[in-house]
């Protein structure tokens, strides 16, 4: 989760019922930067277009967090209506949208995510008008590994069929996995590690670094138009900021022949593994870092 906020990734979180991924989930808002006054002006605009501006705080101060439902209709996600208004996508700009159970989501619903993940903004056509809303949110997604929710965990039996598994996991398509940069496996937490005293890094901490790394990132990409973040950055612009060792260079070519990788998958690598070496603070991409973001490709279950 330190890594996404560092550089702004999507992420994808699956794993056994009660496992924490959404408390992750929320957990992350924490660790983001504060918005620059150029971002909280854009956020203000969008809730001030939608009315959902509060009296008492005329100015959004804070990253947005949207948690739709899976009965959320089109319109309700990507916006609409016969006076169009902004979705979730958009209100989730500059911040993070968070779907739970993603599977439970209808697919067509799913697969309106595809375009705002790549153009960053949403066009809404009506008869007598067309507008466009910016929609450069994190995609944040959680669901169990198959219907019953136990494959894979050491202490309970899953009860799935693999048919079953393929059925529920083919609700989430290649090409939308394909834009998610990070996929987690969130095991079951031991109950000794759950009565145990001693306490993980505070988000305080954890956001000093991302801010640190953040910083990296906006004074590098000052000349660029939109880019904030490492997930901002064009396929031609990756090739400038995304330098790699000699060595590194040859660990993700072998990756990319072994594993397949589309050319959106070897460019999302590149962007995760710049944030890596960010967080490392070295300048050239490390073969470490490589490795690193070539774990987080995601992994069938059957």
């Amino acid at each position: 989760m330190e890594v996404a906020a560092a550089g702004g990734h999507n992420a994808r979180l699956v794993g056994p019922p009660g496992t924490g991924k959404s408390l992750l989930s929320h957990a992350l808002r924490s660790l983001l930067p504060s918005m620059t006054f150029e971002e909280a002006l854009e956020v203000t605009r969008i809730y001030s277009v939608a009315d959902m501006l509060p009296p008492e705080e005329p100015f959004v101060q804070f990253r947005p967090f949207q948690s739709p439902h899976h009965t959320v209709s089109s319109a309700g996600l990507i916006g609409g209506g016969t006076i169009p208004r902004p979705g979730n996508v958009s209100l989730s700009h500059r911040g993070i949208l968070f779907l739970d159970e993603a599977n439970e989501f209808p697919t067509k619903i799913l697969e309106l995510l595809r375009q705002p993940i790549e153009d960053k903004t949403v066009t809404i056509s009506r008869a007598k008008q067309t507008l466009t809303f910016p929609a450069n949110f994190m995609l944040i997604i959680a669901h169990n590994p198959c219907p019953c929710g136990f494959y894979g965990d050491p202490n309970r039996e899953c009860s799935c069929t693999p048919n079953m598994i393929r059925r529920y996991e083919s609700k989430l398509s290649g090409p939308l996995l394909d834009r998610i940069d990070i996929h987690v496996d969130v095991p079951r937490v031991e109950y000794d590690k759950l009565m145990d005293d001693s306490r993980g890094e505070p988000s305080d901490v954890i956001r000093e670094r991302v801010e640190k790394a953040r910083h990296q990132q906006q004074q590098r990409y000052k000349s660029l138009n939109n880019v904030y973040s490492n997930a901002d950055l064009g396929a031609g612009d990756i090739q400038d900021y995304c330098v790699l060792r000699e060595d590194a260079k040859q660990l993700l070519t072998l990756s990319v022949r072994k594993l397949q990788l589309s050319a959106r998958s070897y460019h999302r690598v590149l962007k995760l593994s710049r944030t890596i070496a960010d967080l490392a603070g070295t300048e050239l991409i490390e073969v470490s870092h490589v490795a690193e973001a070539v774990q987080y490709r995601p992994k069938s279950a059957v």
